[in-house]
């Protein structure tokens, strides 16, 4: 049966990425507490994030549950992606420095770049869940500070985990892949699409 998709995220490369498949997905966007716990590894704390995410559009279905049927038929999907090095958490960048300082700290090094997907079925009495972490390793070769400088002039790293978009500006930044590219650009698209089969009618 094709079922309705709902993207609990407000990234468009997401959506772009669903649709390349042929998943049409309806966007709800998720406001949640995006702090990084005491201790909590980054395998974790990626996966807590696309799961709360997703929690948070659930309960908004469920409770429209009772009087809409149509929703038994919404599987929610949402994705988070993080960018660790040294064991270190790269998100979003703030400002400009902190945005070349993060770019800085990935030249001629590799990284790891790391996706949770948490998928929800509303079939049910209760959401069935699917959740997974994929991990991308990326190498950055040797990029002077005047093209990281025009990079972040471009305004595209202020959006984007770590800095950097591979997909546009900063792919020729990178010096090999080991892994997913389409987890680096926002979701392993293999994997969902795979995890989604029952649902879609994806090619």
């Amino acid at each position: 049966m094709n079922r309705s998709i709902i993207l609990a995220s407000a990234s468009p490369r997401r959506k772009q990425l669903l649709e390349s498949a042929g998943i049409v997905a309806t966007v709800e966007v998720a406001d949640i507490d995006e702090s990084h716990g005491d201790g909590e590894k980054a395998a974790d704390y990626v996966a807590r994030m696309a799961y709360q995410k997703a929690e948070a559009v659930v309960r908004r279905h469920l409770s429209d549950k009772s009087t809409d049927k149509s929703v038994g038929l919404d599987v929610v999907v949402a994705a988070d992606t993080i960018v660790v090095v040294d064991g270190v958490i790269l998100g979003k960048p703030a400002s400009r420095d902190e945005a070349f300082s993060m770019l800085k700290r990935l030249v001629s090094r590799r990284h790891d770049v790391m996706t949770a997907v948490a998928i929800a079925d509303l079939a049910g009495r209760a959401p069935k869940w699917q959740r997974f972490v994929v991990t991308t390793h990326v190498e950055f070769g040797d990029v002077d500070d005047a093209r990281l400088w025009a990079y972040i002039d471009s305004g595209e790293p202020m959006d984007k985990a770590g800095a950097y978009g591979i997909q546009s500006g900063a792919a020729s930044f990178v010096r090999c892949i080991e892994g997913s590219y389409t987890n680096v650009v926002g979701l392993p698209l293999y994997e969902t699409v795979s995890a989604l089969a029952d649902y879609t009618c994806a090619k």
